[in-house]
């Protein structure tokens, strides 16, 4: 489980004396947490994995979009900072689908659902996050999507 890997990357790193990946593994933790508690009074996925992937990929698309945010601001220090965050947590993700692969995917499931216009794209991006979740970017592929169906 990613879990475990989770708490003994954390182990290892305190031992290796890395300040940087010891803290951005406990925001890991705490952002599992929080979504535990969440998940207490909804309804949580039936995978374990799945919950931990979707929130360390909300914490990769909120840095980028503050890298891209202190960037425009003049504060290369604070984006490279946030650059650091992204690849501590990547060590942590299933491998990505690649475009080619994305593509293929969505292609698949438009024949199964017949789905031939825009209006059709919940319906494709909702078939898609129940089987590439984990391993899929949903952000580049609702852009992926869009092009499809128009």
């Amino acid at each position: 489980m990613i879990r475990d890997d989770i708490k003994n990357a954390l182990v290892t790193a305190m031992k290796g004396g890395d300040k940087a990946g010891t803290a951005t593994i406990r925001l890991i933790q705490a952002a599992i947490k929080n979504r535990d508690i969440e998940a207490r009074t909804g309804k949580a996925p039936s995978d374990d994995d799945v919950l931990v992937i979707e929130v360390m990929q909300k914490m990769i698309k909120q840095r980028r979009e503050s890298i891209d945010m202190f960037e425009k601001g003049g504060r290369p220090e604070l984006a490279a900072n946030e650059a650091a965050e992204i690849v501590v947590i990547e060590r942590f993700l299933p491998a990505q689908m690649s475009e080619a692969e994305t593509i293929a995917a969505i292609e698949v499931i438009k024949a199964e659902l017949g789905a031939t216009s825009v209006k059709d794209m919940g319906k494709v991006m909702a078939e898609l996050k129940e089987r590439h979740a984990a391993s899929l970017d949903m952000s580049k592929a609702s852009a992926l999507v869009k092009g499809a169906l128009s």
